[in-house]
């Protein structure tokens, strides 16, 4: 199912709903990694088609390269830790400096056009008088002697008229600056207040789940690989598993035999499964689901114990996941069920922790049944829960299986798939 999704570079939502949270980290990773690889490949296809067909190589100004940290892993810098970032509080007193300037700014250009209007009003009839004057001068021809005199007279209270008025401009714009100064003080020390008014708790709250968030999602994909390689090497060494396999390649464990199925009301058809049948990851019917259990899966005697004899305490059918949940809540934390998904053709491991229930999706593709996002394939059902009653899930979590979640008194849930 991983190498479907990985080789169509899409997952249903419905299969998306199934996911957990570490599985919905695996498989964002894996298929970046996967997007990497197909670019790569690409570019090297293309250059060998250069080389083939004699054309100049071209220098490639491409390349994807993670900058790796001190424990050889993906370095990641987070915005706020390096020594160098400004803190929380800085960045918002400078956020407040400068709406507190720009306002300070805008009021300083009202008053300054204020100003420069009533300088124009109080000085263009001075003017409008100085050409009066003169026009009467120049009537006036044969008064030459007064008219000199007026001139003369004119052009200097014009003078000390433009002086006073470069002078009244001059203390106007002292003035406008004065206020500016004045107002922005004024205005940045009303917005430190309205801020300390707030309900900082808030702000600090989100400060921190915004932080908690990424450190989470880091520690979660970092742990995740940590999961597959510690859990490899142990199932290895306990010899529980069919083969580790990487995520993109490697060989594909050994089928085992088809056993003939023992007490089960079924058809000969159900024992014969259809080869090379490509399932759809997802559908809506019962009828489809029951029956690919029943032509693929009971030849592998899913949903029995480790020895076959009958069906294991843990197995259920097609139930819901609140009906899941509903019979998790009936125990206590570390019980576990497998169910039959109703969205596509696989299996839920559900699981009641402390205070939440988790539900991890397993792949049942390729005769061999693995969690979607792990690595570890196991040649049946039972292998994988009792793998994974000395091994938790994931170290984050911690999901141990304890104890197996049985049936209601009322009935089995499973009936339909053997009948």
């Amino acid at each position: 199912m991983l190498q479907q999704i990985l080789t169509d570079m899409f997952i249903s939502p419905e299969l998306l709903a199934e996911l957990s949270e570490e599985q919905k980290q695996v498989l964002f990773i894996k298929m970046r990694e996967e997007q990497v690889r197909r670019w790569k490949d690409r570019e090297a296809r293309l250059e060998k088609e250069d080389a083939t067909l004699k054309k100049p190589k071209k220098a490639s100004v491409k390349s994807v390269q993670w900058l790796a940290g001190m424990d050889s892993d993906v370095w990641v810098w987070v915005m706020g830790d390096h020594p160098a970032d400004q803190s929380y509080e800085q960045i918002c007193d400078d956020i407040i400096a400068q709406r507190a300037a720009r306002q300070a700014q805008r009021e300083a250009e009202e008053l300054r056009a204020k100003k420069e209007a009533e300088l124009v009003k109080r000085f263009s009839s001075v003017l409008m008088d100085s050409e009066l004057q003169s026009w009467k001068e120049e009537v006036e021809r044969q008064e030459v002697e007064r008219q000199e005199v007026e001139r003369r007279a004119a052009a200097q209270e014009q003078s000390q008229q433009e002086k006073r008025e470069a002078e009244e401009r001059r203390r106007a714009e002292e003035e406008v600056r004065r206020v500016e100064q004045k107002r922005k003080q004024e205005i940045y020390m009303d917005l430190r207040e309205v801020k300390e008014e707030r309900d900082d708790q808030h702000w600090q709250d989100s400060l921190r789940k915004s932080k908690a968030a990424d450190l989470r999602r880091r520690s979660i994909a970092k742990q995740t690989r940590d999961d597959h390689r510690r859990q490899s090497v142990k199932a290895l060494e306990r010899g529980r598993v069919a083969a580790v396999t990487k995520a993109f390649g490697g060989d594909r464990p050994v089928l085992p035999p088809k056993p003939k199925p023992r007490n089960l009301t079924v058809t000969s058809d159900t024992l014969n499964p259809k080869q090379g049948l490509r399932r759809t990851l997802s559908t809506s019917s019962r009828e489809h689901i029951i029956r690919w259990f029943q032509e693929e899966q009971l030849p592998f005697r899913a949903g029995f114990q480790k020895d076959q004899s009958r069906i294991a305490s843990w197995f259920h059918g097609i139930i819901s996941r609140q009906e899941a949940e509903d019979l998790l809540s009936e125990g206590e934390p570390g019980h576990f069920l497998v169910r039959v998904s109703e969205r596509i053709l696989g299996y839920v491991l559900s699981y009641r922790c402390k205070d939440e229930f988790k539900h991890f999706l397993v792949d049942a593709t390729e005769g061999c049944y693995m969690l979607l996002g792990h690595q570890i394939r196991f040649n049946s059902l039972a292998e994988l829960v009792e793998f994974h009653k000395g091994e938790p899930i994931t170290m984050s979590g911690g999901e141990q299986l304890l104890q197996p979640c049985g049936q209601r008194p009322s009935g089995v849930d499973y009936a339909d798939l053997f009948t």
